[in-house]
């Protein structure tokens, strides 16, 4: 396909061209003096740019170390995309699943330990000299045009080439000053901050698709054809393709692509390995007894937490995101499952220090620690804090959870005291996946044929602290009564614990959560459903979509909505700082992508009860 960028510029083209280089010239000039550059989530710096410590807390240090694993991830995956297409054939299990998880390990809010980063590094060196061995006994040599250095690459070789130089990688200062030579930056100087931030929008998006395909991954859910794409998707930002506008935009929606896949595939793992969610009420007030706070989005730990602590006398909590655990007959059958503590991620410093317990932190979002609560937080998984114990599975995949109960015990837990003293709080009702939505789908087309269904909102994505975000709280005080609202991801903490009532004339529950963000796949299934009852598409359901955007799943989520063809989708608080008007202008004219009205948002309402 042939893209093309809008014309954002006026005059002749040697003007043009001139505002396109000083401009350039001045951005490179102040990033002589950065310490850092990120820009990979919403929450970013005056939202341009995290250029002295990220808003998250990470440290150049750490930023650094990021953009090295994911350089030298690239070369990995060219490693592997030539052996697998060579006439031998060569597949490596290890090797695929490393990349997904080491590129996991690289999310907004999954790991601040610089040692766990070096770890990543010399392990990924390490699995390109044996694939690299293992290709040489089959005869299989890289063929000289696939180490081809690339202009962007800056000072640095084709990443292929630097994981296969002898020298030795040093400690982690050494590898960071050799990470900031790997960041984007770089890129820019080079492409321009418009080309360079497309191929931002691909290596996020493919975070994003590694993350859940990682989850997918650990409860034995795999698919050959999504390695396959994730690593042909990383070697092509190795090749002369990833300097071109179009072909990068075409990537990025093949990213879209897989990422359907993938999110069809954990469904398909959650529902195998714990039964199809069911609409479930979950207490908010915690009970006497020890306790465990399982944060994050993996619930393949949260069950063999579960496993081991039956029988202790240790009560297990959800937190955040981990919510939707309790609409699982296989999670929700351990009677020591008793509720959900606390808020959306970003409000986990207040909500773990008043936690009388232990804390797991099996995947995104966790913060670096207060000191009331450090020596009661423990990492899992790609997750990682600086000078906080972590947890690691052995050979097969076993997780060993006895210092997180040893700690729950320790700690005093809940007393029938302390309880007393906490606002009683109404339960929520969580289990509302596809199957659960799907069931009661004829009363939703009788509603809707009959006019007491006027609108459906999906509201899905991320939550966060920014003032902007009250958009969404306030969105709900304008939705009408003969309207119903489908929320995903961390952004339902805005309204979860609200009532929304039944749909009048209905005993239709109006506020239905589908779940996780990574259960995004539930709210693709009804959209889709939907459009086949009415024989039209997503675009002429009486729905709209409102996407809360913060770290890269999120990116993964869009980019498949793109891919579907899915338009006039809303996102906000802020658009990427990864995009520039000229980016955002093609995703404007191709799929006329809103920007959420944070500063109004009873007109976005007003808009979107018109637009169908």
């Amino acid at each position: 396909m042939a893209w093309q960028l809008p014309n954002f510029f006026a005059g002749d083209q040697q003007a043009r061209d001139a505002a396109i280089k000083a401009k350039m010239a001045e951005a490179n000039k102040a990033l002589e003096h950065d310490k850092m550059l990120c820009y990979q989530c919403e929450q970013t710096k005056g939202g341009t740019g995290c250029t002295e410590i990220g808003i998250c807390g990470k440290t150049p240090e750490v930023s650094a170390l990021q953009d090295l694993l994911i350089y030298s991830v690239k070369g990995l995956a060219s490693l592997a995309h030539i052996a697998r297409n060579s006439p031998a054939k060569i597949e490596d299990q290890a090797v695929n699943d490393f990349i997904n998880g080491a590129i996991f390990s690289t999310l907004t809010n999954v790991n601040f330990s610089d040692e766990r980063f070096l770890e990543f590094v010399k392990e990924g060196r390490s699995h390109h000299g044996r694939l690299a061995a293992k290709m040489a006994a089959a005869g299989v040599q890289v063929p000289p045009s696939a180490t081809e250095t690339q202009p962007w690459f800056g000072s640095m070789p084709h990443p292929l080439t630097w994981n296969s130089q002898a020298a030795a990688l040093g400690g982690v200062g050494d590898m960071i000053e050799v990470g900031h030579k790997t960041g984007i930056a770089e890129r820019q100087k080079v492409l321009g901050e418009t080309l360079a931030g497309l191929q931002e929008l691909l290596m996020y998006g493919l975070k994003g698709v590694c993350a859940y395909a990682h989850h997918a991954t650990a409860l034995g859910h795999t698919n050959p054809a999504v390695y396959t794409e994730i690593q042909e998707l990383l070697h092509f930002l190795n090749t002369p393709g990833a300097k071109d506008v179009g072909q990068v935009l075409d990537a990025c929606f093949k990213c879209g692509a897989t990422n359907f896949k993938v999110l069809e595939m954990l469904s398909n793992a959650h529902s195998d390995t714990f039964g199809h969610p069911t609409p479930t009420p979950v207490t908010l007030n915690p009970v006497p007894g020890k306790a465990i706070l399982v944060t994050g989005h993996d619930m393949h730990d949260l069950h063999m937490l579960l496993e081991q602590t039956a029988g202790k006398g240790i009560n297990v909590y959800t937190h955040g995101e981990m919510l939707p655990a309790h609409g699982y007959p296989g999670l929700k059958k351990y009677p020591h499952l008793v509720g959900h503590f606390g808020g959306a991620w970003y409000r986990q410093k207040i909500d773990f220090a008043e936690f009388p317990g232990a804390v797991a932190v099996t995947t995104n979002c966790v913060l670096d620690p207060l000191q009331v609560y450090k020596e009661n937080i423990f990492t899992i998984n790609e997750t990682g804090l600086s000078g906080v114990p972590h947890i690691r599975a052995d050979a097969k995949g076993h997780k060993d959870f006895t210092p997180i109960i040893n700690r729950a015990l320790q700690l005093p837990g809940f007393t029938t005291e302390s309880i007393e003293k906490r606002p009683k709080k109404k339960d929520v009702t969580v289990g509302f996946g596809h199957k659960a939505v799907l069931s009661v789908a004829p009363q939703v087309i009788d509603a809707i044929q009959s006019g007491r269904l006027e609108h459906i909102f999906l509201v899905g994505g991320c939550d966060g602290s920014e003032p902007q975000r009250k958009y969404y709280s306030k969105l709900y005080q304008y939705m009408p009564t003969n309207t119903m609202v489908l929320t995903l991801g961390c952004g339902k903490f805005r309204i979860f614990d609200q009532d929304f009532g039944t749909l009048p004339g209905t005993d239709l529950p109006r506020l239905l959560d589908m779940g996780q963000c990574n259960d995004s796949y539930s709210a693709l299934v009804v959209a889709t459903e939907l459009a086949k009852v009415f024989k039209t598409d997503v675009n002429s359901l009486p729905l709209s979509l409102d996407l809360s955007w913060f770290e890269q799943k999120a990116v993964a989520v869009l980019l498949t909505l793109l891919h579907l063809g899915v338009r006039n989708i809303r996102l906000g608080p802020r658009l990427p700082a990864f995009l520039t008007p000229e980016a955002v202008g093609v995703l404007v004219d191709k799929f006329n992508l809103i920007p959420a009205n944070v500063a109004d948002p009873a007109a976005d309402m007003t808009m979107m009860m018109k637009s169908k």
